[in-house]
């Protein structure tokens, strides 16, 4: 299969050049610079060097391998910003810090060529983000754009298919810049648009039934969530009533989630065994109020309640987990080990605890992704529009010790919350929407009583793929019908905010 990959140096926007390859059905992938090497091989039809925080003049500053310079020598390359700068600095041109750090927008004065920039428009808006500058180019290089500011915007190589931009085309506030990685992807790399929901659908069903074999029998274990959903739905394509779904009540899901989902995996044809384990989960986090400890004790019960399940299939040989390509780029750091800012939502454990192989079938998808090959899979849009929910479910939800008392208390708040967007019809329009319920007590007054009672917060957030996240603008009239239905209804609860941070710098889980 035709690929293109992208090579990340640490920007920030790094994911947004692969969803732009992707929304042309183009595949890529995203590999760290120190080991991209082991990823360029006979399919690979193109390389993009993403930009970076990092300067080219700084002491080990990020580099590839030999073996990728060989290969950008001959496949078409696309440097942007940081990748831009290095490649000038490597083959002889002068890079130098900037005198003004070139940040925000700017526009094309002048193009002087129409390959990378065809129907590309002199005077569009592009977007800058470097400290660094490219004040001499390379020999055997040409300048084939520039700004007010930059004399070098944009460069070729004269003979080879190598272009550098100074700019950000993957952003949004470079206006043309879609048609620019357009013109790559197609017209310079010469890739076609193959990656469809239905190719990659018949692919991945060929590859499971290799992996699986004739007799062979896997276990899921579904969350409800659109990940697992879409993953078992395209393993029981593959190898049918073989794979054996586990669905476990911890006693932390939604209002009737569980037996809503339950009803829902049956109408889909799933073989699914539904574990009631509510109390286990209680009595094991009782007393437990951080976070990290609440995720670990959680994923701990899971693996002994589903192990115990899994015991009584036959001939497992094989774990499905619903990994989306999010997860897969997050346990890689471009800058070495990661800092743990929460522990991974997956069945982390059971394949060597139980001697599993792993059946991953969407580590290659973006959220979105997940959802339009759900639809080709004929998955509803009741399921395949749920707004994502955390692996420990409402544990994470409640700030502190988690009680019976209080996931009830949650489940009614978050209850109110989401059945009011939908009937508003503002449930589509947020990509995750929830109430946390806080460890604070407030005064309030009803009737003529005095209350001392609890705050819950309610979080809508806007995204593409849950990396990086707004909170929306929801109307102020619905929020105070909301706010008022809750402290009305909902006893225990006398005041509610809404939250209004985006991510970065906060999450979007409160925990």
């Amino acid at each position: 299969m035709q690929k293109i990959i992208i090579i990340d140096f640490g920007s920030q926007y790094t994911q947004l050049i692969a969803r732009r390859v992707r929304e042309l059905h183009v595949y890529c992938e995203i590999y760290p610079y120190f080991h991209a090497s082991q990823a360029i091989d006979t399919d690979t039809k193109a390389i993009i060097l993403s930009g970076s925080p990092a300067s080219v003049h700084q002491e080990n500053a990020p580099d590839v391998e030999n073996e990728v310079w060989q290969a950008i020598s001959y496949l078409p390359t696309l440097a942007i910003c940081y990748g831009a700068q290095l490649i000038s600095h490597k083959q002889g041109g002068k890079v130098a810090r900037a005198a003004i750090r070139e940040y925000g927008r700017a526009n094309l004065t002048q193009i002087h060529e129409k390959n990378l920039f065809k129907n590309v428009d002199t005077g569009t808006q592009v977007w800058m983000s470097h400290g660094d500058t490219i004040l001499e180019l390379p020999p055997e290089y040409q300048n084939i754009a520039c700004t007010e500011s930059i004399p070098v915007a944009a460069f070729k190589h004269n003979q080879k298919p190598i272009y550098g931009v100074q700019f950000h085309p993957e952003v949004v506030h470079t206006l043309q810049g879609k048609i620019l990685i357009q013109n790559f992807v197609y017209d310079i790399a010469q890739c076609s648009p193959s990656w469809t929901a239905e190719n990659f659908i018949e692919s991945t069903v060929v590859q499971i039934q290799q992996q699986v074999g004739q007799t062979a029998n896997v276990i899921c274990g579904l969350s409800g969530g659109v990940d697992s959903s879409v993953a078992a739905t395209l393993i029981h394509k593959a190898i049918g009533k073989r794979l054996y779904c586990i669905f476990v009540d911890n006693g932390l899901l939604r209002k009737n989630e569980y037996e809503q989902v339950l009803e829902q995996y049956k109408e889909l044809g799933l073989n699914v065994i539904g574990i009631d384990a509510k109390q286990r989960f209680y009595d094991a986090l009782k007393g437990i109020s951080d976070p990290e400890q609440k995720r670990k004790t959680i994923g701990r019960v899971f693996i002994e309640v589903f192990e115990k399940e899994a015991k009584k299939i036959p001939n497992v040989q094989f774990l499905a987990q619903g990994t989306i390509y999010p997860d897969v780029i997050e346990s890689v750091s471009v800058k070495g080990p990661s800092v743990t800012i929460k522990s991974h939502h997956n069945v982390g454990g059971l394949p060597e605890k139980m001697h599993l192989k792993l059946i991953e079938p969407l580590r290659s998808l973006f959220k979105d992704e997940v959802r339009n090959f759900g639809r080709a899979l004929g998955l509803s849009e009741t399921l395949l529009g749920r707004h994502p929910f955390p692996g420990p479910g409402l544990a994470i939800r409640i700030l502190g010790c988690i009680t019976p008392e209080k996931v009830s208390l949650l489940q009614e708040i978050d209850d109110i919350f989401i059945q009011n967007l939908k009937k508003h019809n503002l449930y589509n329009e947020v990509w995750q929407a929830f109430a946390v319920l806080l460890p604070v007590q407030s005064v309030g007054v009803m009737g003529d009583e005095r209350t001392y009672e609890q705050v819950a917060c309610l979080r809508a957030v806007t995204s593409v793929d849950g990396m990086t996240a707004d909170w929306a603008t929801l109307p102020y009239p619905f929020l105070a019908a909301v706010s008022n239905q809750i402290i009305n209804q909902v006893k225990g609860i006398n005041r509610v905010v809404y939250d209004i941070s985006s991510k970065p710098p906060a999450t979007i889980e409160w925990e």
